[in-house]
């Protein structure tokens, strides 16, 4: 793999965690390519309502910051590799589930919510903070831009091969293959995470200490804030989307197509923008891609046709590159160089993602507000035309942000 990564992204140095933790985030990527988009069809075309599928997203998103609290104490005392391994295996118990539900998962939509929830929580600290350890500084716009490349490549493949699958299977079964797939895909990462170092971290656990470092260390306030506005979008964009492009039309397929189009487009995005963006571009690139991500709403939300969502697909994976790679070493450099950034990385990873997940929450909460007040044909459109500018809004809380152009490593 490092002399094709090296073919791929220039002359990096690796290590063999960075590969394994590459390969792992591989494979959680194609696994939720294949079966998380269909998941929220599958249970869609169970109650044609959105309110209920708001409800199962929102449970997600609940659950989502309350594990992170259990599971940053427990990577602080035992071992964020464990810590790791516990979310792969939530997320198999989740599919799991679906299966043995069958027809009647649409009627424990909160008991799925939960589930995914802990799962994406388990997994998503574990996953950040030795992010966090494995990479420095020089590695990590690499690290980022090839792991966006990996999940772009898993868009592409995951989403259309599904729907081929579904679609030309009778009734549910195609649904249960593709989920079984995921089911194999998660225990091959959880085999492979056997192969990580161990890394323990020593000391308590102190949550609301690093929350108050905000008040002294503005940068830090101000990544959380971004963190927030980026949940505001994502909450209720990352379901929405997926149901409208089957609603508009009816094909599982179609809805493959999508994903193909639209991961292809950012695959080559993140190849472009992790080569050669520069630390020096990394705000005007942030700015620019929100400002896009915000425009490209107003591509859907007047006149809804798969031709009109075929190219929000192909807009937001140009934006989404450009946006994400430096936004999250950013956000990894504020943490590198903030108060006891080595004893406390646990602790500033998950007071992030606690305001990530409040952006999302909040973002559920005006959906579900919108369609109960103006129904579901004027209150989807008002509540994505306000929460669409959530990603326009992080440049205004990083363009403040100023750390030296060499932070200094981290050694963990």
């Amino acid at each position: 793999m490092k002399k094709w990564v090296k073919t791929m992204v220039g002359d990096i140095e690796l290590n063999r965690d960075i590969e394994l933790l590459l390969i792992i985030g591989g494979l959680y990527a194609l696994s939720i390519a294949l079966s998380n988009t269909f998941v929220n069809v599958y249970l869609w075309k169970q109650s044609e309502d959105f309110m209920n599928l708001a409800v199962y997203n929102l449970f997600v998103v609940i659950m989502q910051p309350l594990t992170f609290i259990l599971a940053g104490r427990w990577a602080k005392k035992i071992d964020r590799v464990i810590v790791l391994r516990l979310g792969v295996i939530f997320l198999s118990v989740f599919f799991t589930t679906v299966l043995m539900l069958g027809e009647n998962a649409g009627k424990y939509i909160v008991v799925l919510g939960v589930l995914l929830g802990i799962g994406y929580g388990f997994y998503w600290l574990s996953f950040n903070v030795l992010t966090f350890e494995i990479t420095e500084p020089e590695t990590r716009d690499f690290f980022n831009g090839f792991l966006g490349l990996l999940t772009s490549l898993a868009g592409m493949v995951g989403p259309i091969f599904a729907g081929v699958v579904i679609t030309y299977m009778e009734k549910l079964t195609g649904y249960k293959v593709i989920f079984s797939f995921s089911l194999v895909l998660f225990v091959v990462a959880v085999v492979l995470s056997f192969f990580l170092k161990r890394r323990s971290a020593q000391g308590d656990y102190h949550l609301y200490d690093v929350f108050q470092v905000k008040k002294d260390y503005l940068p830090w306030k101000s990544i959380l804030w971004a963190n927030f506005f980026q949940g505001l979008r994502e909450g209720s964009f990352i379901f929405v989307i997926v149901v409208w492009v089957f609603v508009t039309t009816g094909s599982e397929l179609a809805l493959g197509t999508f994903g193909l189009i639209a991961s292809t487009t950012s695959f080559i995005t993140y190849y472009i923008v992790g080569r050669f963006l520069s630390k020096k571009y990394r705000k005007k690139a942030i700015l620019i891609g929100g400002a896009i991500l915000y425009a490209a709403v107003f591509l859907i939300v007047f006149e809804l046709s798969f031709a009109r969502l075929i190219t929000y697909g192909v807009v937001i994976s140009v934006a989404y590159p450009l946006l994400l790679v430096p936004y999250l070493s950013l956000t990894y450099d504020v943490i590198g160089s903030a108060w006891k950034a080595r004893e406390m990385r646990i602790e500033y990873i998950v007071i992030r993602e606690l305001y990530l997940n409040a952006g999302r929450i909040v973002s559920i909460l005006v959906l579900l507000f919108a369609i109960y007040q103006l129904g579901e044909e004027k209150g989807i459109p008002l509540a994505l035309i306000v929460l669409g500018a959530g990603h326009l809004c992080i440049y205004g809380w990083i363009r403040s942000i100023h750390l030296p152009l060499n932070v200094d490593k981290e050694k963990f």
